[in-house]
């Protein structure tokens, strides 16, 4: 995935907010994993309860350390037959490991583990056009399906040889727009990404390609975490503002940890701020307050649809409360910055 194409980063961020933009994000990987003991093996992995989740339904969670930390950040899609679990593409193999490590061994709990990554293309279609759009190739079945939830869809207008396979499609993302994740075999990918550009031009439709950059700047302003940055081993889902997707009510490796966590209170909290003297945070800059070292930045930027230069940073939660004034030390100086409300940009679809 390019950092960005020819409009540049900025625009093609403000093309998904007024429009929609096509993203190969096939760096991510798919496991799939199946069997009679499929669902109660995951449900010891993830925090997130996946009794509530229907078939075709789909849901986000963690994946924690016994101490809490977190390992990765997952999407898990429960389809007929199987569950598709969507993991981040530098933590494939970390993950993969883990999970076989903890597979069932002997008795009737039989699981089937397979890594899916390399024979499956990933692309995501968002913006407030791009359920028009699918729905033109789709004969409105794009738009039917609820958030959240996922179908297996025949797009109109493929090639020959893949006029009539079906992919699936989930109506899930990553930016706070409404929009498509695609899930399409290898072979097809290219067919797949011509043909919604094509819709697209078709149906008067402003939409193009979108790049790594304008992916990050808009996952930041709706608040959603990117691994590495809000979310590492060493920190845990109640830190990272993530409580919501942890149900501590079941079992589930780490939870033990993260209720004593609950009981005794956090150390630091998840806060975001915006930059009031000019200057660009940085992930690893320090946060100031009153000369002491209170935390850091773990991602920053220009966030184009609010017009300013913000931050997410951890902070002691005594200092992590809206209207906060602390210092970015940014190249030696101390640059002005404030603790305002999360999200910068509140989701299209809530």
């Amino acid at each position: 995935m390019p950092i960005s194409y020819e409009r540049g980063a900025i625009e093609e961020h403000r093309l998904v907010r007024r429009s929609a933009g096509l993203f190969d994000v096939s760096h991510m990987g798919q496991f799939h994993v199946s069997g009679p003991g499929a669902l109660d093996y995951l449900q010891r992995l993830v925090t997130a309860d996946l009794l509530a989740v229907s078939e075709r339904q789909s849901t986000y969670a963690l994946l924690c350390r016994e101490d809490g930390g977190v390992l990765d950040d997952l999407f898990l899609y429960n389809l007929p037959g199987r569950w598709l679990v969507v993991v981040n593409a530098a933590n494939l193999e970390k993950d993969f490991n883990w999970f076989e490590m903890h597979l069932p061994r002997g008795g009737a709990a039989v699981v089937s583990l397979e890594d899916a990554s390399e024979r499956t293309a990933m692309l995501a279609f968002q913006g407030p056009e791009a359920i028009g759009v699918m729905d033109r190739l789709t004969d409105g079945a794009a738009g039917a399906i609820p958030r959240f939830a996922a179908a297996d869809l025949v797009l109109s207008g493929l090639p020959a040889p893949f006029a009539e396979r079906s992919v699936t499609v989930g109506r899930t993302g990553y930016t706070g727009e409404d929009g498509v994740e695609l899930f399409v075999p290898n072979e097809m990918a290219e067919a797949v990404w011509d043909r919604i550009l094509a819709a697209c031009e078709e149906a008067g439709v402003e939409a193009g390609p979108i790049g790594l950059a304008a992916r990050d700047s808009l996952r930041f302003e709706p608040g959603f975490a990117l691994y590495g940055h809000e979310l590492t081993e060493e920190i845990t889902p109640l830190e990272a503002r993530l409580a919501w997707a942890c149900d501590l009510e079941k079992d589930f490796i780490g939870r033990d940890a993260l209720v004593a966590q609950k009981d005794a209170g956090t150390e630091r909290k998840l806060a975001s701020i915006r930059m009031t003297d000019r200057g660009v945070p940085r992930e690893g800059f320090v946060v100031d307050k009153d000369g002491q070292a209170v935390g850091h930045v773990a991602t920053g930027m220009y966030a184009p649809t609010v017009d300013a230069y913000c931050a997410n940073v951890f902070l002691p939660p005594a200092l992590a409360k809206i209207g906060t004034d602390v210092d970015i030390e940014i190249r030696g100086q101390k640059k002005a910055a404030v603790v305002v409300k999360r999200p910068l940009y509140r989701p299209a679809y809530r």
